[in-house]
């Protein structure tokens, strides 16, 4: 696995957009020009993120930058998570099937649901009154 120049590729989740470059490296990660504990302040989401990075083996050998907008911190490690395995397809295309296989190639389409015509949200209905 042994990747030339870098590879790039935009993961999605929800409202939020990431654009992922890989290039041959130490293992550095930044988000927004930031480093990951700094700009993600749960554990839980940074293992979420760097889990294609594990599961591929390739923690060490790759630096990440990625950008991302939109959505909320959850939605923003997604994004950045499903970017991430998307770059690393592009970069060795062997990876592709221990990636598909952990999930981390799906993307995730659930939506906030839209606010409907006639009522205050997306479900709930106003009062009823019989009279």
């Amino acid at each position: 696995m042994e990747l030339k120049e870098q590879s790039s590729a935009t993961g999605r989740r929800k409202t939020a957009v990431a654009r992922v470059n890989l290039v041959p490296g130490t293992g550095v990660i930044k988000i927004n020009k930031r480093p990951i504990s700094e700009y993600i302040p749960s554990e839980a989401l940074v293992q979420y993120i760097l889990q294609p990075l594990q599961l591929t083996h390739a923690l060490e050998k790759f630096d990440v930058a990625a950008y991302v907008k939109g959505g909320g911190i959850a939605g923003q490690a997604g994004a950045i998570r499903h970017g991430l395995a998307r770059a690393l397809t592009l970069a060795d295309a062997s990876l592709r099937e221990v990636l598909k296989n952990s999930g981390c190639l799906t993307r995730d389409a659930r939506m906030k649901e839209r606010k409907k015509p006639g009522q205050p949200g997306a479900r709930k209905r106003f009062q009823f009154s019989k009279r």
